[in-house]
């Protein structure tokens, strides 16, 4: 995986460093995705643009960017520690439509909080385990469990069984994609910028480009980070679109 991925910072509450470590096993590359479907005018909220690339090998694809002519951008919450209570409402006034990649120990006991945020604003819910731990390295069976437990719990207590997969710390390896695969994932989703303390930390340049996948949290500064990445976006002319039509 690229080091640059890297160098952003995500699930910093969980651990030290975001650093891979463990397996030497070669982590495959990041694809970006190809387009399917050209779009003109207002978005098509809710419809299919772009398929993602096919499982191969047993593996599901790695997917860091989409690849589009269009002024899009995409963003994308981790975790869920800590609910704010404004998260709904600024999501509805600004129409984000992020995927919630979202753990089951933080989920649990605080279901209709999400499912409140997943019905009334578009969001797609994402699997990140049930755990967060770093499956780089990690046996298959271990791994397979994290991620197919979060699934079949989400489908249980909200309802929805997630498609799109995030590996904690941004940390993988091939018994990770297979796991994914075999737990119904249709691709395991990095990013190419992240928001933290309030400020868009960019993997090159200083803005956010098209097709640009961002990383936050639900954390104690989540109405900072939020508007920090709703401005940003606004200041390079990109409209924020569901990651989910693009990965259809």
């Amino acid at each position: 995986m690229a080091a640059a991925v890297l160098a952003l910072t995500a699930c910093s509450t969980h651990a030290p460093d975001e650093r891979e470590s463990g397996t030497s096993q070669p982590n495959p590359a990041p694809q970006g995705v190809s387009p399917d479907v050209k779009t003109s005018g207002p978005y098509p909220f809710g419809t299919v643009q772009q398929k993602a690339p096919p499982i191969e090998n047993g593996q599901v694809p790695l997917i860091r960017r989409i690849t589009t002519d269009k002024p899009y951008v995409f963003l994308t919450m981790d975790d869920g520690a800590v609910q704010d209570p404004d998260a709904l409402k600024l999501m509805q006034e600004n129409g984000t439509h992020p995927v919630l990649f979202l753990n089951q120990k933080y989920v649990k006991g605080h279901e209709a909080y999400f499912k409140q945020i997943l019905d009334a604003t578009g969001a797609t819910l994402g699997d990140h385990t049930v755990d967060h731990p770093n499956l780089k390295g990690k046996p298959y069976e271990f791994q397979r469990k994290e991620i197919c437990n979060d699934a079949d719990d989400f489908q249980r207590g909200l309802g929805i069984r997630p498609a799109l997969f995030r590996p904690p710390f941004g940390n993988y390896d091939q018994n990770t994609l297979r796991a994914a695969a075999a737990c119904g994932m249709r691709a395991s989703v990095l990013w190419t910028a992240a928001v933290n303390d309030g400020h868009v930390q960019f993997q090159s340049g200083d803005k956010l480009k098209p097709g640009d996948i961002v990383l936050m949290h639900f954390r104690k500064t989540f109405k900072e980070d939020y508007t920090a990445f709703v401005e940003q976006a606004r200041k390079d002319g990109l409209t924020p679109v569901p990651l989910a039509d693009f990965l259809g």
